[in-house]
Formats: C-alpha cells, structure tokens, sequence
C-alpha cells in the first residue's frame, strides 16, 4: 500500500514540475518602447517608435508593451519621457513600470545617408545587452523596412539579401526602392555599334551603282540614341518601353535613317533585359526581275527582248525612297561602373526572303 502511495506522489510531482515548466516556458520576458529619436525625417520620435513597437512585434520573442499602456503607465507615474533616449533615464523608466527590457535608440539623416542606431537594455542587470548600428540610402519611404531588418540583425535573424543591398548599396541596379518613381527614365542615353547584313540584301548592296547596288559592304556602323521609359517596376523586373531612332552606313557614304520600337523586360538583380518590337527604316526600291543571278529592269527586259519574267520589288539605288519594316528581337545586360551604366545589346531581325540582320551596340549614360 506505501508503494503504491509513493509511486502516486511521484507521479503526481512530476505533473505539477511538467506543469510549472510548460508555464515558465511559455512566459516571455516583456519589453517596452518609448520613443525612438529621429532628425531630419518626416516621422516624429513617437511615430518612429511606434513603427519599431510593430517590428518587434513580428518577432514574436517578447511581450511587447502596447502603446496605449505605455501611455497609460507614463500617466500614471507622471513620467516625463520627452527626452528619455539614454541608459539611466530609461532604467528608471523600465523599474517604475516593471518592464524586462527597455528598447531605444535613434535614426537619423547625415547627407545622403540615414543612420540607425538601436539599443537593448536590460532593466534588471542595468546593462545594455544588444546593439544594432547601420547604415542605409536616403529612402525616407523605406524606414519601416530599414527598422525591420535593424531588428532582426541585432537578434540574428535572416534578412533578405536583396533587400538589404537595395537600401544599402548605393550604385545598385534600378528596382522600385531606390527608383519609386515607375515614369522615371533610366538608361536613355546615346547608341552605337555594327549591323550585319545577311542573304540576298548583302549581295544586293556590293553591286556596282550601274547595276542599282551600292557598291558597299554588308556591314555598317551605325549610332542614334534611345529614349527609355519603365511603366511597371516590381520585385526583380521591371516592363520597359524603348524607343531608338538611329543613322546607319555613314561610314559607307549612305544614310539610312530607322526606328526601333521594343517592348520588354529587365532583371533588376543582374541586369539582363530581353525586347521585341518592329524596326522602320527608309530605303530605295524598285522593281526588278532577277534572271541568271542579275537583276533587270522592265524596260531592259523588254530592249532585250524577253517576254517571260517576274518583277519584284528589289533594294535598288536607282530606285524610289519607301519604308520598310522588319520584326526586331532583342537581348541586352547592363554592366555598371560607379554612377555609370553601360548597356551592351545584341540583336536580330526575323528572317524574310530577302535576308535578315543582326547587330551589336554599346551605350552609356549616369545614374541620376
């Protein structure tokens, strides 16, 4: 009967500490925000904590003192927290109101940098027992991500590595923090490099002037300048409306204006872009009969005597200035260098009887 009365105490004994462990377990120590000083911002000291109270909310390791009872315990021991940001004042503070931990510090705007400054005190040991300084871009919109990844570094907690190169790194790729603005152009500047012609055109352009070619090669420089527009700008892309009028074959003695419409894509973390679009260009035409690998006239077909042909509409240098058009497929990176971008693209047009075209360019403009 006593055996069986001790294994019942026992067990019971051990209930009550499973118990009393669980309980003590699931108590969390309790913190309290004041406020958090600020200069140069558009946020006041009370603001700017409660916007802290909120982050170290989401970390769910503390009980986070509510505003309202901060306000409410304040007025009740006629506390004055006005300027209440350094160590005694706060352990004072944290005593009267019976608080674990008192959290504090600054964030402030020096030039173009906001400086965040966070500390941990605890009020029983009187000790500052964390402390988070950091450094970020002048993104005053971006405050609340700036307090939250201040918070979860000072406790060890992962930050996105994106984010934090966003609103730290100064010459970053365009994204929608450091470029709010989506109607804001970012890489209109000057182009120039080489386009490739290829098939029938090619032969076409090395004939002799007699014979309506051009007597040049099918390559030729080309330069102009593109005017670029973002109307989307989210997560790691951003949707891009190009615009590029340009002058090839100057180094041939031709001018032979185009423009370029595309529409596409950009990668915000690597700076790929790919675009499609058409191309317009103004260049002579006439109709012509190629026969034997020789284009004629209809007037030399019929001097010669022959009946049977077909005529094509055919680049001539004798012929009338018309518009033409070609599908243009795009692929482009940007490389930085400080506030400088540089774009290098490649480029084709979809084939067509008469050939097609591929093309290489290079620009530059400034981060603004």
């Amino acid at each position: 009967m006593k055996k069986i009365s001790c294994q019942i105490v026992v067990t019971v004994l051990l209930v009550i500490a499973s118990v009393i462990s669980t309980v003590a377990q699931n108590v969390r120590p309790t913190i309290t925000v004041l406020n958090i000083d600020t200069k140069g911002l558009s946020l006041d000291p009370q603001q700017m904590g409660n916007l802290v109270r909120i982050e170290l909310e989401k970390l769910d390791t503390f009980d986070v003192t509510d505003r309202y009872d901060v306000a409410y315990l304040v007025d009740k021991n006629k506390l004055n927290i006005t300027n209440c940001y350094g160590k005694l004042c706060l352990l004072e503070v944290g005593t009267t109101i019976k608080t674990d931990y008192m959290f504090t510090g600054s964030v402030e705007l020096y030039g173009q940098t906001i400086i965040s400054t966070f500390r941990l005190i605890n009020v029983k040991n009187g000790t500052v027992e964390r402390t988070s300084v950091d450094e970020y871009l002048n993104f005053p919109l971006e405050l609340q991500q700036m307090a939250s990844i201040s918070i979860r570094k000072m406790f060890g907690l992962y930050n996105n590595p994106e984010l934090v190169t966003r609103l730290t790194q100064k010459f970053d790729y365009e994204n929608s923090i450091n470029n709010p603005d989506k109607t804001r152009l970012n890489l209109s500047g000057p182009r120039f490099g080489y386009t490739f012609i290829l098939g029938d055109q090619a032969k076409r352009l090395g004939d002799s002037r007699d014979e309506g070619g051009f007597e040049a090669y099918p390559a030729m420089f080309q330069f102009g300048y593109q005017f670029e527009k973002q109307y989307l700008n989210e997560g790691n892309y951003q949707a891009l409306f190009e615009f590029i009028p340009m002058i090839t074959g100057v180094d041939q003695q031709l001018v032979i204006p185009s423009i370029t419409i595309l529409n596409g894509f950009r990668n915000n973390k690597h700076g790929w872009e790919v675009a499609i679009g058409p191309s317009i260009s103004l260049a002579s035409y006439k109709d012509l009969a190629l026969i034997n690998g020789k284009y004629y006239t209809e007037d030399e077909l019929k001097k010669a005597g022959i009946t049977k042909y077909d005529l094509n509409k055919t680049v001539d240098s004798r012929g009338q200035s018309e518009f033409t058009s070609a599908l243009v497929i795009a692929l482009g990176k940007t490389f930085k260098s400080g506030k400088m971008n540089i774009p290098l693209n490649i480029w084709a047009s979809v084939p067509s009887k008469d050939g097609f075209r591929l093309g290489v360019s290079i620009g530059y403009n400034s981060k603004k």
